[in-house]
């Protein structure tokens, strides 16, 4: 006799780790959730009575090889927020507000007690981002996957006003770039940084570079949300555009919103570059072009404000606590 466990597929795990969530998941579900986990469909009815033409925004992602630096390092309670933040930047730059998020987790093995960091890492962020975690996905697939090994996918969706959408068509020469700092490598990179410091070091030992942190720990800094420097840029009406800095670089991002006819120049020595940045490039003798085409370099949110304008954002985001940073303008091509 052969059971589905022999076969690597633990139903009683599942339903454990069910069990376990829900509690958490239920704590992020804001004014238009419906249904519990556990129905065959998510269901949320949007209230769009704010809104003159409500259009629906929507992102998926992934958290890349920085998953193998969790499993090196056994921690796993960062990787969700990640993904969360990171799909509610992407929403976030196009003007829109984060409605809801929903995730996928596969993994050789399913342990709930690593399951349940994870989904605690997307409830968490979840609620700093005001969405709520309505639905997911866990998937058992030995021999797929290694046995404590797993990957993982989130989709988002959110709604911004038709005449609200930031796409980039109001960029014009003149405009101002202004930064604002990473908290690391954000989630892009991390082959390259992975087979550079792990290299010289494990992810436990602690370059004098690195202020004290681990390497692991400093390649662990989560993903930062941006949401509320991009709304209170957007409510002040002071920006054309907004850039999340991630595969590509500042100069493969902020291609993507800048119209045909002109350019942008960015000033590298405008701010410090992160220790953690400098050590990947040195060890690694990695060449600068490659060096921004694939990090931050420290900076993951680019807001190209109009010139006009540049005090009052700067003044917005102070106000917040942030370290604005003037990093380049926008000129004819």
């Amino acid at each position: 006799m052969t059971t589905y466990r022999d076969a690597g597929v633990d139903i009683e795990a599942g339903d454990e780790l069910v069990r376990r969530i829900k509690p958490i998941v239920r704590d992020t579900f804001i004014p238009g959730v419906l249904a519990d986990i556990g129905a065959f469909g998510a269901f949320f009815e949007p209230d769009f009575s704010a809104y003159r033409r409500p259009v629906l925004v929507s992102s998926v992602d992934g958290v890349g090889t920085k998953l193998k630096v969790a499993f090196l390092m056994n921690r796993h309670d960062t990787v969700g927020q990640d993904l969360v933040n990171h799909c509610v930047n992407d929403i976030a730059v196009c003007g829109a507000r984060p409605l809801f998020f929903l995730d996928y987790l596969a993994t050789g093995r399913l342990k709930p007690d690593v399951a349940e960091q994870i989904i605690r890492g997307f409830a968490t962020a979840c609620r700093e981002n005001g969405c709520a975690l309505i639905g997911g996905e866990t998937a058992e697939m030995p021999d797929f996957y290694a046995a404590d090994e797993y990957d993982l996918a989130g989709m988002i969706v959110g709604v911004v006003d038709r005449d609200a959408i930031l796409d980039g068509s109001r960029v014009q020469a003149g405009d101002v770039l202004i930064g604002l700092p990473s908290t690391g490598l954000h989630t892009n990179g991390y082959s390259l940084a992975r087979k550079v410091l792990l290299n010289h070091f494990s992810v436990h030992d602690r370059p004098s570079e690195l202020g004290g942190a681990s390497v692991g720990e400093a390649l662990l800094a989560v993903h930062r949300s941006y949401l509320r420097p991009i709304r209170a840029l957007i409510e002040a009406d002071c920006v054309h555009a907004l850039v999340h800095v991630t595969g590509g670089g500042i100069p493969g991002n902020t291609a993507r919103v800048v119209p045909e006819g002109l350019r942008f120049e960015v000033d590298y020595d405008a701010w410090e570059r992160p220790a953690i940045f400098r050590l990947i490039q040195k060890l690694g003798e990695v060449p600068e072009d490659d060096m921004r085409r694939t990090f931050n370099l420290g900076i993951g949110l680019i807001a190209i404000v109009p010139g006009d304008r540049k005090a009052e954002a700067v003044r917005t985001l102070e106000a917040l606590g942030e370290r604005p940073i003037e990093i380049g303008r926008i000129v004819p091509a």
